[in-house]
């Protein structure tokens, strides 16, 4: 541990104050991601890579660095060049992975839209950020993701692949779509392979090396989209340096070598996947192992236990559905050793249990936002296991963080305040959206609306949230952007949109409305009119019709009263959280 010094930064908190500085012996890289990735590739050619097991796909280090070059190639004959947008929309498949890197080497900005997002969150992410091209999945669950395509820009039809004028999505050209089918207007991800592999190796290798040599660390490389408050989703948009730098921290805190092996069960679209997860394994040559599209239990567990896993990644959520699963008993976990819960609040106990059950002794708390790339805590294999199971560890190299009051003064040792970041993770700012950038960074510092404590020892806790954002089961909803939607059903006169505490996905949506002077409406209802329009995740599970809200003398909503009434009315609990 390093103790305070003038010159010398240090995890311990500064002057009594709620105030911690990351170690800085380590120097930050300065390479972009395909240089990261080009440098793993020499070191482990042929070791194993990746293995999509529901895919039958298995790749080493060589092989993956070729598939990725073939896609590279072939989506710059497309006309694609450095700065433009290319969305990506599907769930975990090895063309993601691909994609993530293939855009990379071009110094394309990779736009990750959420699989669950249905047509007017598409639509709006889309026209955002100005997506020229994007890479679809046919289909996953009930998201048809052609179809809506289709919905959105019914001038594939008649357009050649490529020409596409959409007078929705008027930026739009490419529709690249996975699998063996032909769509009009769009052409197949193979095909896009095919135009790239049909280039001799050498020359294709030749080519694309005169493009990433150009690259420049600070270049955006991918936008995430979060939540809006104000309705609208927010393009929080990151560097190579950014999410290089993340990654190698966060598995330097797992001591990951390139003989390791991560099962990877988190979605790709977010930072959980695509960088504490992909990115953290390129950095170390740790290989990668894709229980299938989406998160199953036993398919996780199975592939835990077949491919001899030392590491899973997972929201609490997750690892409470293996732990409770009925054949839990019958996989084998010896293998396991680290591995990440994060995503949202950590029940203490589950954490217990992942270290006793599934022998993952050192399992470690990840805390972080899009916006910070992702990570600023996290707890480390060396931390004491009460500090690993009751806290989100302490603050990572690099970075400085603050708790401040609602003054703006930072807090005292043990007392709550707004945690606040800066350092090399902040994010550029939020794509084509200056207002919120400004109010989100002041002076440097990210503020991130999330409660927390820092102990004597530089341990964090994270306590709450000073908006009133609802985390479900990893994601985050923003009562809002789901109130705004309900306001267009023609019933509705004044709807609050607020979580309330889940057992198993932590918190979920609730919905109190009152509804238009003799209108009369049902919850099932309510939720028919959400289907299909927004993510499944964002629909409430309760809606209470009321003939007004809980006001303040001054006329502001209380949505504690409504929540504290829906927890007693409902018998709900809350779980003591990291």
């Amino acid at each position: 541990m390093t103790t305070q010094g003038e010159s010398q930064p240090t995890i311990l908190p500064l002057g009594g104050l709620s105030h911690v500085r990351g170690e800085t012996n380590i120097p930050l890289s300065e390479q972009t991601v395909p240089e990261l990735l080009a440098q793993t590739v020499a070191r482990f050619a042929q070791r194993d890579a990746v293995a999509f097991r529901e895919q039958g796909v298995r790749w080493t280090w060589q092989q993956f660095a070729e598939a990725i070059d073939a896609l590279a190639a072939g989506l710059h004959a497309l006309g694609l060049v450095r700065g433009d947008r290319v969305g990506i929309w599907s769930p975990n498949r090895v063309e993601w992975v691909v994609t993530q890197f293939a855009t990379a080497r071009l110094g394309l900005v990779l736009v990750n839209i959420n699989p669950a997002y249905r047509l007017s969150e598409l639509e709006y992410a889309l026209n955002k950020v100005g997506v020229k091209a994007i890479v679809a999945a046919e289909a996953f669950k009930s998201s048809r993701y052609l179809e809506m395509l289709q919905a959105l820009a019914p001038e594939l039809a008649t357009s050649e692949p490529g020409a596409l004028q959409a007078a929705r999505l008027p930026s739009l050209r490419w529709v690249i779509r996975m699998g063996a089918g032909e769509t009009p207007g769009m052409i197949r991800y193979d095909d896009v392979v095919a135009r790239g592999a049909g280039v001799a190796r050498g020359v294709r290798r030749e080519a694309l090396d005169a493009i990433t040599v150009q690259l420049d660390r600070n270049d955006p490389i991918n936008v995430q989209f979060t939540s809006g408050t104000t309705g609208a989703p927010k393009g929080a948009t990151l560097t190579h340096r950014n999410i290089v730098n993340n990654a190698r921290f966060i598995a330097m805190a797992m001591r990951f070598t390139e003989q390791d092996k991560l099962c990877i069960p988190v979605p790709f679209y977010h930072c959980f996947g695509m960088v504490l997860a992909v990115l953290a394994c390129v950095s170390t040559g740790a290989a990668m192992v894709f229980p299938g599209e989406a998160f199953e239990p036993e398919a996780t567990m199975k592939a835990v236990s077949e491919e001899r896993c030392t590491a899973l990644h997972g929201v609490p959520t997750m690892f409470i559905a293996q732990l409770d699963h009925p054949r839990f008993g019958d996989y084998d976990f010896s293998s396991l050793r680290t591995g990440i819960m994060a995503g949202s609040p950590c029940p203490i106990e589950t954490m217990k249990r992942v270290v006793s059950q599934m022998h993952m002794s050192e399992v470690t708390i990840a805390y972080g936002m899009t916006e910070t790339s992702p990570v600023s805590f996290q707890s480390s294999t060396t931390d004491p296991l009460d500090k690993r199971t009751s806290t989100v560890g302490r603050i990572q190299p690099h970075l400085e963080v603050k708790l401040v009051d609602a003054t703006g003064a930072t807090v005292p040792v043990g007392e709550k305040g707004e945690l606040c970041t800066r350092g090399y993770s902040v994010m550029l700012g939020y794509w084509d959206d200056e207002a919120r950038t400004a109010e989100t960074i002041r002076d440097g510092w990210m503020h991130t609306g999330d409660l927390a404590t820092i102990d004597e020892e530089g341990y964090c806790n994270i306590v709450g949230r000073v908006k009133d954002m609802l985390i479900r089961g990893g994601e985050n909803i923003y009562p809002r952007e789901i109130e705004e939607f309900l306001f267009r059903h023609p019933k509705v006169q004044a709807v609050q949109v607020f979580g309330v505490p889940d057992q198993k996905y932590g918190e979920e949506v609730c919905a109190w409305i009152v509804l238009k002077p003799g209108e009369s409406a049902t919850e099932e209802e309510i939720r028919e009119f959400c289907r299909n329009q927004i993510a499944h995740y964002k629909i409430p599970r309760y809606i209470r019709f009321v003939d007004e809200m809980p006001l303040t003398v001054t006329g502001k909503v209380q949505k504690f009263v409504m929540r504290d009434q829906m927890v007693r009315d409902l018998n709900l609990s809350e779980s003591k959280t990291a």
